[in-house]
Parts: structure tokens; C-alpha cells; sequence
């Protein structure tokens, strides 16, 4: 591998493993916010069970969060410093808002919140839940804007070979961040759904005493997961629309479409090679026309495919690399600008299937476990426990598909934007050897990995614990308990 192979794989190593803490935060503060406003207004003491129990989880969660995103900020200058110059007027006020700003409010309040239990009015405790998990959101959009630049620069002009910012506001309010940023939320709101119903279900199969507090967190989860899914459907049919428009390759590539078509029709699974760019061995199950509706609206919409987009992108961008020892092997090299195929392909329904099994496993659950019912079969549990999985895999496979369908471009050009405002890939790296980048790559793998061990440790632990792990000192022990008993299912 070269330089750029090992710098690409060592930011998608820690990108991935930052981003399943990112969504579970996101989601997961704003239930817990809504939870205590649950046991402020009812008074109900299983809505403080759960306000501790999973607010604990959440503070793990976010601490390690913080822990493995720092460290991609270093990446910028590390690995990639010739991106970090190119972008660097743009990037600087979206990324200092979000630290400055978002990040300062989120820390201060997730603080106040801590250690404010009997200390703070109970109103005022309340507030700063609130004012953390809305502060995640915030962060959450400035980081978005930032990359949605990347997808689709606006708000710049040229100057001296670099991108120069004229209007913050541009960049704020972009088309491509105004779709990305519902579809990430949403996202990160399966992500925090799946995680209590597969918990709490797996509580329910071990007859713990909590019944109240299980049975609570599964309807909770399940019916926030629906409408998590539902406008993910509805997110991501704006987002498609937005790629149609802004980089016809990605479409094409998410489909594997190699021969323009109009009308086209949409592939729902593929047999054979789909690297393959002329899909002479590809057999498809279509659903005709469908693919023409979601690009545009319209069921006879011609939509190109890959061996019409690339003389395109030759004429507009370059047939071959520019002759600079700075790219290495690519130096004077033709410019491949189809995407992985397998990657795009396969990311882009994986991310949709999983994102279908877990508002289906939920569902199921629900319906498992109604009336005090509670399977007592060990599938339950692997049902239970599986389906915690599926929205972390549904969110990383969409974020594989978006970051790579853009190759070879590491800032997408915009098709009705300021000419020149594009940069390839392997111009971004930064002058390494490649014993420094892959020294870097396994050491920060390594720590990763540690860091995932101690996660998994202390989440395990306090969820085995239950709410007994998480009860303030003198509270009696029926915090929670349901006043039914339970009936065992076969």
C-alpha cells in the first residue's frame, strides 16, 4: 500500500468507531431528557429509574465519544494537510462554532446535570438535561455543514488557488446539509431506540424485579424507532433527489447502473460482478421506473449511467493526474472517477436492510411481550440483544456509501458552482513516508481497540446491574417494580 491507501484507511478506521458513540448520544440524551420530564410531570418513580439507568449508559457512552473525536481532528494535520490547507478558510468557522459554541454548552450542562442531582430545583436539573441533549444536536449540525461542504461547496470564491469564504451563511444553510442533517438525527434516534428495546427486552427475559421500568423502555423505544424509520425514508428520499442533482456518479454508482437509462428502474438485489463497469455478468431483481422517480420525482427521468458519466467528468475535470511527485504512483496516471461499485452497491442496501430489521425487531419485541408476556426461549435473547446491533451497522454502512461514493474527490465539485472549487484525493495526503502513516494507522488501531474493550466492560457491567447499579443512596428498593406479575410465554 501507498501513502494515500493507509491514510484513507486509518481516517475510516476511526471515523467508523467514533461514529457509533456519535448517534447513540445524539438519541439517547434527548430520551433520557424526555424520561425525566416523564417522572417531573407524573411523579412516577420507575420514570427516575429509568432517567438514572439509562442516563448513566449515556454518560459512558459520551465520554468515550469525546475520547476517539479528538483524535480525528489531529488526523487533519497528521495525514492529510494538504486537504487541511485547501479547506481551511471554510472549515475554520463551522468547526469553531461547533467547539466553541456547541461543544462548550453540550460539556458545560452534561456537567451540571452530573452532579447537580439534589443540588439543583428539580426545573432547573431538568433544563440542563435539555440544554445538553439540544446541544448535541447543534454540534452534530456545524460538524454536518463542514462535511456537506466537502460534498457540495457553496459560499466561496477562488483566490490564489484555494477556496476563500464570502458567506457563512452559504455554508449554513447549504441544500446538502439541510437534507443531511434530519437523516442523521434520525438515524442516531434508531441507533438510541434499538439500544433500549434490546436491553430492556433482554431484562424482561431475566425476570429481573423491574418490570415497570423493562416494559416502559421497550414501548418507548420501539414507537421512537417507527418514527425514526419512517423519516429516515423520508430524509433519504430528499437526500437521493440532492445526489441526482449534485453528483450523478454517486447515483450511478449506488446502483451499479453502467448503461444510461430513462426510464430506470431501481435494483432491489444483484447477481453477479457488479465491479464490472459494462455489467455484462450482473443480473438484477428490478422494480421498473422507481429509480427515474426517486432522482427526480418523475417515473421518466433519464438517469446516466457510469460509461456516459466519464467522458463527462474527463472533459469537465482531467483525463489524467497532473505530473507531480507528490502523487506518487498516480503522478500522470488516467483518473479512475467510478467509485467502488461493490462498496457503493452493497453499502447502500445494507445501510436500508438493517435499517428495516431493527423497526422490525422492535416490532416484533413489542408484540412479544405484550400483556406481561415474555418468551422464555434463548432466541429471545439473541433477538433481544442482535437487534441492539442493527442501526450501528444501518448508520456506518451510510456513511461508508456517502464517503466513498464521491471518489476520487475528497471536496465533490459543484456542477453549478464557482469553477475550480474541487479537490482529488490524492493531492490531500500529506508528504509522509508510508512507515509514518502506518505506524500511526496500528498504533491509533490499537488504542481503538482498547478503548472498545473498556466500553463494552463498563456498559456490560452496569447493564447486567440493572437499576440497582444505578439507585441513589436511600432509595427504596421497589423503585420501578411492577405491581403485575409476569406471564412466560412458549
Amino acid at each position: 500500500m501507498d501513502v494515500l491507501d493507509l491514510a484513507r484507511w486509518q481516517f475510516g478506521i476511526t471515523t467508523v468507531y467514533h461514529f457509533l458513540m456519535v448517534p447513540l448520544t445524539i438519541g439517547l440524551s434527548l430520551l433520557v431528557a424526555g424520561m425525566q420530564t416523564a417522572w417531573l410531570r407524573t411523579g412516577e418513580r420507575k420514570y427516575l429509574a429509568m432517567t438514572k439507568f439509562w442516563g448513566k449508559l449515556l454518560l459512558i457512552n459520551f465520554a468515550m465519544g469525546v475520547v476517539t473525536g479528538i483524535v480525528q481532528e489531529f488526523q487533519f494535520g497528521m495525514a492529510w494537510s494538504a486537504y487541511s490547507r485547501f479547506v481551511g478558510d471554510v472549515f475554520g468557522a463551522p468547526l469553531a462554532m461547533e467547539g466553541l459554541v456547541a461543544f462548550f454548552v453540550e460539556s458545560t450542562f452534561l456537567g451540571l446535570w452530573i452532579f447537580g442531582w439534589d443540588r439543583l430545583p428539580k426545573k432547573v436539573h431538568l433544563a440542563c438535561a435539555w440544554a445538553f441533549s439540544l446541544a448535541t444536536m447543534i454540534s452534530a449540525y456545524f460538524i454536518l455543514a463542514a462535511n456537506s461542504w466537502m460534498q457540495h461547496p457553496v459560499g466561496v470564491v477562488m483566490d490564489d488557488g484555494r477556496p476563500r469564504l464570502t458567506s457563512i451563511w452559504a455554508v449554513l444553510g447549504n441544500s446538502t446539509v439541510l437534507a443531511a442533517f434530519p437523516h442523521t438525527i434520525f438515524g442516531a434516534f434508531a441507533v438510541a431506540a434499538s439500544f433500549l428495546v434490546g436491553i430492556a427486552a433482554w431484562h424482561l427475559w431475566r425476570r429481573t424485579e423491574e418490570g415497570a421500568v423493562w416494559r416502559a423502555s421497550v414501548k418507548l423505544g420501539t414507537w421512537v424507532g417507527v418514527v425514526a424509520f419512517a423519516g429516515l425514508a423520508v430524509s433519504g428520499d430528499v437526500q437521493g433527489k440532492l445526489m441526482f442533482e449534485q453528483q450523478p456518479m454517486k447515483m450511478a454508482a449506488a446502483e451499479a447502473l453502467c448503461h444510461t437509462e430513462q426510464p430506470a428502474s431501481f435494483s432491489v438485489f444483484a447477481v453477479g460482478d457488479v465491479a464490472r463497469q459494462d455489467c455484462e455478468s450482473v443480473k438484477s431483481i428490478t422494480v421498473p421506473a422507481l429509480l427515474s422517480f426517486l432522482a427526480h420525482n418523475d417515473f421518466s427521468t433519464e438517469v446516466k449511467g457510469i460509461e456516459d458519466l466519464v467522458p463527462e467528468y474527463q472533459e469537465k475535470y482531467g483525463a489524467n493526474y497532473p505530473v507531480d511527485p507528490r502523487l506518487g504512483e498516480l503522478s500522470g496516471k488516467p483518473i479512475d472517477y467510478v467509485p467502488s461499485l461493490p462498496v457503493t452497491y452493497w453499502g447502500f442496501r445494507l445501510m436500508i436492510g438493517f435499517g428495516g430489521i431493527a423497526v422490525a425487531s422492535g416490532l416484533a419485541i413489542l408484540w412479544l411481550t405484550r400483556g406481561g408476556r415474555v418468551p422464555r426461549g434463548t432466541w429471545f435473547t439473541w433477538l433481544a440483544l442482535g437487534s441492539i446491533a442493527t442501526p450501528f451497522l444501518g448508520n456506518s454502512f451510510g456513511w461508508i456509501f456517502t464517503e466513498m461514493g464521491r471518489q476520487p474527490f475528497v471536496v465533490v465539485p459543484n456542477p453549478s458552482g464557482v469553477d475550480g472549487v474541487w479537490m482529488f484525493t490524492a493531492r490531500a495526503v500529506s508528504n509522509s513516508t508510508v512507515g509514518e502513516v502506518l505506524t500511526s494507522l496500528v498504533a491509533l488501531t490499537l488504542v481503538y481497540g482498547v478503548l472498545a474493550c473498556v466500553e463494552v466492560f463498563l456498559v456490560r457491567r452496569y447493564v447486567r446491574a440493572g437499576v440497582a447499579g444505578v439507585l441513589p443512596d436511600g432509595e427504596p428498593d421497589d423503585v420501578g417494580k411492577s405491581d403485575d406479575h409476569l406471564q412466560f410465554a412458549y
